[in-house]
Formats: structure tokens, C-alpha cells, sequence
């Protein structure tokens, strides 16, 4: 009896680490393999409506600041989850797909670039850190200085 429950419980065990495996995982920006696909203009797009969005959330923190009404205090927190998530979203971009995969060392410009990109994560990141739309509107400067790379492809 005893060896039959421990081959239940192997196999319970087993189907339990079996299914955490193939359970479906959250991806970022892209895949680290070289698949050939990339939207590189697409992206900074996505990463420039994320800015607009902090940006966003930035003014109506401002408003809601000084409001005590508990919905007011509500949408508050709300808005700065949003902001914080757009701002992530932005340094993840930046690090996970165009500083692993775009930019290379064998480009001319590289030092540049790394700069470049590196702006943008530091901007993002103070945009993250504060409610004033003066570092909404850094990253957004950030964000331009890096674009004409990625200039839209037509197929």
C-alpha cells in the first residue's frame, strides 16, 4: 500500500512540475533567438504611446493631488500604477529587444547609439520616479533622439 501511494504521489508531483512547464509565460518586447522578424519602427511607436501616456498620467496625478474624496484618491493610485507599468514597459523595450538585438557592436555609430538608448532607459526611469510632466517630456525628447535609427520600412 505504502509503495502504491508513493507512485501516486510521484506522478501527482510529476503532473504538477509537468504543467508548470508548459504553462504559457509572459513575453517581452521579442524572442532572444534569431528569428529574423522585427518591427523596429513599430516599436518606437509603441515606445513613443507609452511616453504619451506617462505623460498623461503625469498632468492628472498633478490634478488629483490635492483631492481627498475617496475616488479621487482612488484614480490617483491608479494613475500612478499606469505610469509606473508605461515606464517599465519602456526600459524593458529599450534593454530586452533593441540593446540585445539592434544595437551592435560592429556599428559604426555604436558608442552613440548605446548612449542614445541609454538616455532613454535613464529618462524613463526619472519619469517612473516622479509625477512631474517636466520628466514625461525628457523621456519624450529621449525617445526622438533615437528614432530617425528606426526609420518606418516599407515591404
Amino acid at each position: 500500500m505504502m509503495k502504491r501511494f508513493r507512485k501516486v504521489m510521484l506522478l501527482i508531483t510529476f503532473t504538477i512540475v509537468g504543467s508548470s512547464l508548459v504553462l504559457p509565460q509572459p513575453t517581452h518586447a521579442h524572442c532572444q533567438i534569431p528569428c529574423g522578424i522585427y518591427d523596429d519602427y513599430a516599436r518606437v511607436q509603441s515606445i513613443h504611446e507609452d511616453a504619451a501616456t506617462i505623460e498623461k498620467s503625469a498632468k492628472l496625478i498633478t490634478e488629483l493631488a490635492g483631492k481627498s474624496d475617496v475616488q479621487s484618491q482612488n484614480q490617483l493610485v491608479r494613475w500612478v500604477m499606469n505610469k509606473e507599468k508605461h515606464a517599465q514597459k519602456i526600459i524593458s523595450t529599450i534593454s530586452d529587444y533593441f540593446l540585445t538585438q539592434r544595437v551592435k557592436p560592429s556599428q559604426e555609430d555604436y558608442a552613440e547609439r548605446l548612449i542614445k538608448h541609454h538616455a532613454v532607459i535613464i529618462a524613463a526611469m526619472k519619469a517612473k520616479q516622479n509625477a512631474d510632466v517636466k520628466y514625461a517630456k525628457n523621456l519624450k525628447e529621449s525617445i526622438d533622439a533615437l528614432s530617425f535609427y528606426y526609420l518606418e520600412h516599407k515591404h
